[in-house]
């Protein structure tokens, strides 16, 4: 298989121009970014973009300057977690200036370029049955200019909601090969093990990326009449044994935390002294000190 180089012509589309020029603006931009972290799971349903809005939001508070690429192409929800949805991008020569949430929190999200709540992501082919062939190269091509072309300034962090599937980590780790880190989401049922246990090795074990830790949401519910833990799913063991890996934090169910994410609202600053706010800013602290050793 030849690369780009061995190519006799390019029938005039200076591909290999293309391609180095936009990795060249990536290496550029992520120059200006300290710690790169990719928040995952493999599995959807777990609540990893919420966990990621208010760990950015935590990070912020704490005086942090934090940036938020929303990874989800096909199923943005950042934006609208962060209150940012009506935001309209700007383009200069020198970039994309990012959203900015009402905390300071630096957002690019492909939900800001679609023009309508009901618009799917549509790919260029000839049909939209072809265009499943280039999906996943058109998604990284997305995702790179994501990161490579908005003006993030000088950052802290830049997390990376990354959407469902165990497959989607190569990807960010092909863009960025010196990816800080990966902090994984789950929550306490025997199906979501099964399915983050496939990403823990990906990221582990094959991409070598380090793994910071896991976060177990929904991990219980707090009765408001005695104050007791309950348990709201069956799974044995907790994520230390079943994962082998630190566990950063258990968030608490509380129904405030979804009605802030669909207010674009962030709960760790409305609602600061619930358990749940506290156990995210007690990750967000984790996470702070996993850079630091």
């Amino acid at each position: 298989m030849k690369s780009f180089k061995e190519l006799p012509d390019d029938a005039g589309s200076n591909i290999i121009g293309q391609v180095t020029a936009q990795a060249n603006r990536l290496s550029k931009r992520l120059a200006s970014v300290k710690r790169t972290v990719a928040i995952m799971s493999g599995k959807g349903g777990v609540g990893k973009s919420a966990i990621t809005a208010n760990l950015a939001t935590a990070l912020t508070l704490s005086g942090c300057a934090v940036g938020i690429v929303d990874a989800d192409i096909n199923g943005p929800t950042i934006a609208k977690m962060m209150g940012v949805r009506n935001t309209t991008l700007e383009y200069a020569s020198t970039g994309v200036k990012p959203a900015i949430s009402s905390r300071g929190t630096k957002i690019i999200s492909m939900d800001l370029l679609l023009s309508e709540d009901d618009a799917p992501v549509l790919w260029n082919a000839h049909t939209q049955k072809d265009a499943f062939t280039w999906r996943s190269t058109m998604e990284v091509g997305a995702l790179r200019e994501f990161i490579g072309d908005t003006e993030w300034g000088e950052l802290d962090y830049l997390l990376l909601d990354l959407p469902p599937g165990s497959d989607r980590l190569p990807n960010v780790a092909e863009l960025i090969p010196n990816l800080g880190g990966v902090v994984v989401v789950t929550i306490p049922s025997e199906v979501s093990h099964l399915i983050v246990k496939k990403s823990i090795t990906m990221a582990r074990d094959i991409l070598k990326v380090p793994v910071i830790g896991i976060v177990e949401n929904m991990a219980f519910y707090v009765c408001k009449h005695c104050g007791e833990h309950e348990p709201l799913f069956s799974a044995e063991g907790t994520p230390d044994n079943v994962f082998q890996l630190t566990t950063l934090g258990k968030i608490p169910f509380d129904p405030k935390l979804s009605h802030c994410s669909d207010s674009g609202t962030p709960y760790v600053h409305e609602h600061p002294e619930t358990p749940a706010s506290k156990a995210i800013i007690e990750v967000a602290h984790k996470i702070q000190d996993f850079f630091k050793t």
